[in-house]
C-alpha cells in the first residue's frame, strides 16, 4: 500500500494494497450518495477503497 504525499483522507476505509497518489482528497460525509464505483464504494458517507485500486494524484472523492 503506497498514499502519496499532500492527501487528506478522512471517514473512509482503504483496503489492502491500494496506490494512492499525491495531492488526493477523500472526505466522506453523509451528504455523499451511496454508490459503487470502480475503485471505490460508498455507504452511509464511508467511503472505501476497494482492493488494489488506483488513485491518481489530484482525485477528488
Amino acid at each position: 500500500m503506497r498514499i502519496g504525499e499532500c492527501c487528506y483522507i478522512k471517514n473512509a476505509i482503504i483496503d489492502k494494497n491500494c496506490f494512492i497518489g499525491n495531492d488526493v482528497r477523500i472526505n466522506g460525509d453523509p451528504h455523499l450518495s451511496n454508490g459503487d464505483f470502480k475503485t471505490h464504494t460508498i455507504k452511509e458517507g464511508i467511503v472505501v477503497v476497494k482492493k488494489l485500486a488506483i488513485i491518481p494524484n489530484g482525485t477528488v472523492i
